[in-house]
């Protein structure tokens, strides 16, 4: 059975599914994403993905298409369509496909081009890696200026990702300054004498919906949390570390740059957040 998306209005099967070669997100990366992973057949903190999403659209003038409402039908809908139990829903949204090429904007009655589908991904929340941990390299932060938009301008992090998969390594985390800014696709977190410290929110990091949600599980249960940078020479010295985002969840990291993060073995903090955001995200799941 194909799989089904949506482009434009229309449910259809992948292999039929077009947009124009004018498109601005696939000639100036002028578009904006979501993710939203989907567990037991619901979406997962999903009034943070639909917030995000209209703020990046306001970000850069952009006309958000749908209402909250009208966006968690469509993905309902594919969800269904696809018999999705556990996986993700990814929607895109483009400045939509002028006439030819410009840099100059296209009129504002160019009708955005709007792409949503889904990936199945059994087992999600059970993957191996949350018993494990991941091993990440550092690489500089050489991307523009406003990361805490989540634009489909994605070329850097996916260099970052294949230079970690040739250094053996799970994930790269970014540096600028000598300070930690997030991973490829997630953000980071040490942990030191009972801390959590992670970067606090900027143009420099992503907004990340599965980050606020995990923090307000550290919060309730009383652990301490700093919103700050960090060095690397501290990730370094850390006694644990770990990422979040919203299709791997929280996840500990057990080695930087090959040096054993604390005992080298996911932390007690990490493996206790996970279990915390997973049940309370499960319970509002939608």
């Amino acid at each position: 059975m194909s799989r089904i998306v949506h482009v434009n209005g229309t449910f259809l099967p992948e292999e039929e599914a077009t947009i124009s070669i004018f498109d601005r997100g696939f000639l100036m990366s002028d578009g904006v994403y979501e993710v939203t992973s989907v567990l037991g057949g619901k979406l997962i903190d999903f009034p943070g993905h639909c917030a995000r999403l209209a703020r990046s659209l306001r970000e850069l003038d952009m006309v958000n298409p749908h209402s909250d409402a009208e966006w968690l039908s469509l993905h309902r809908e594919l969800v269904t369509r696809n018999a999705v139990e556990d996986g993700l829903v990814y929607l895109q949204v483009t400045r939509g496909a002028p006439p030819d090429r410009d840099f100059v904007f296209p009129p504002e009655d160019t009708p955005p081009t709007v792409v949503l589908f889904t990936q199945s991904r059994p087992g999600l929340a059970d993957a191996p890696y949350a018993q494990t941990g991941w091993r990440v390299i550092t690489i500089p932060d050489l991307r523009w200026g406003r990361c805490d938009i989540k634009t489909v301008q994605l070329l850097y992090p996916s260099m970052g990702k294949m230079m970690a998969k040739k250094a053996g390594a799970d994930d790269a985390w970014m540096v600028r300054d000598g300070m930690v800014t997030e991973g490829t696709s997630n953000n980071a977190y040490i942990v030191k004498d009972g801390r959590i410290i992670t970067r606090e929110l900027s143009h420099d990091i992503l907004h990340g919906i599965t980050r606020s949600a995990v923090l307000k599980c550290a919060r309730e249960v009383q652990m301490s949390v700093e919103e700050r940078a960090f060095s690397l020479e501290e990730a370094l010295a850390a006694d644990e570390a770990f990422i979040t985002s919203a299709s791997a969840f929280v996840v500990p990291v057990v080695a930087i740059d090959g040096a054993p993060v604390g005992s080298g073995q996911p932390g007690g903090v990490a493996t206790r957040l996970r279990a915390l955001y997973l049940e309370e995200s499960r319970a509002h799941a939608m």
